[in-house]
């Protein structure tokens, strides 16, 4: 019988999360104990890479927390971006989300449609533009092939980075089902847990990926999502629930 689940990310900060139905439903607890947090880079770390964020007349931003780092690093370092500077993002929510640091309608900001390749088509009316691109210390190399690809002028800069969190709090893993959704959760359970034991807890992944870090790191994967039979992870949760628990 499945009793407690743990879910390695932030909680939800709505009522509409699956799991909270789940957990009222099938008479479980599930704690929701983020693995991973982002820190972004120092000031010092920026200036090392020798790079001056006004030498650039446009800025590609792949993620919030991109232009969190970005925005973060220009008021630190008490630089003013012109009216002038472009963005392009690589959504329309993180296009909007850019409201939180400018003045949207003077701006002139570019989104896709969730692809680098559309993306893609809409840089290249530009290419005359030097582009920034904030990335993780950890970053996927898809974007940068493309860009090397279309010959943009461009220069990756590394602004933050994934770490492990403290999960001192957690003590032991007394849970039965664990849930893994990157494989920086899977290097954060192994760096607080080092000694941990899977024995006979289910653990159930996110992404091929993910999947491949944790076999790497010995353990035994459940469940991989998303598949046909499980779609979405909570509905992984809920077939596992139905076959443990009634």
């Amino acid at each position: 019988m499945i009793k407690k689940i743990l879910i390695s990310q932030p909680e939800p900060q709505h009522n509409k999360s699956p799991y909270f139905g789940l957990a009222e439903k099938y008479q479980v607890d599930i704690d929701f104990i983020p693995f991973i947090h982002v820190e972004g880079a120092t000031v010092s770390s920026f200036k090392k890479q020798k790079l001056n964020l006004l030498d650039f007349s446009a800025v590609v931003l792949t993620s919030r927390t991109a232009a969190d780092n970005y925005f973060r690093l220009a008021e630190e370092m008490n630089i003013t971006i012109p009216i002038s500077m472009k963005f392009f993002c690589l959504t329309e929510n993180i296009a909007y989300y850019l409201q939180k640091y400018i003045t949207y309608r003077k701006r002139k900001i570019f989104f896709a449609d969730k692809t680098y390749d559309d993306l893609m088509k809409i840089m290249g009316k530009y290419k005359n533009e030097k582009f920034l691109l904030p990335v993780a210390q950890v970053h996927k190399q898809t974007i940068l092939k493309k860009f090397r690809k279309e010959k943009f002028d461009y220069t990756k800069s590394v602004m933050y980075q994934t770490v492990s969190s403290d999960l001192s709090g957690l003590s032991k893993i007394t849970y039965d089902l664990i849930l893994f959704f990157s494989p920086a959760d899977v290097k954060s359970l192994f760096d607080n847990f080092p000694d941990f034991q899977q024995e006979k807890r289910i653990i159930a992944v996110f992404g091929k990926t993910t999947a491949n870090a944790a076999k790497k790191s010995g353990l035994r994967v459940d469940i991989n999502v998303p598949t046909k039979e499980y779609p979405s992870m909570a509905a992984a949760v809920e077939k596992l629930l139905k076959k443990h628990n009634l």
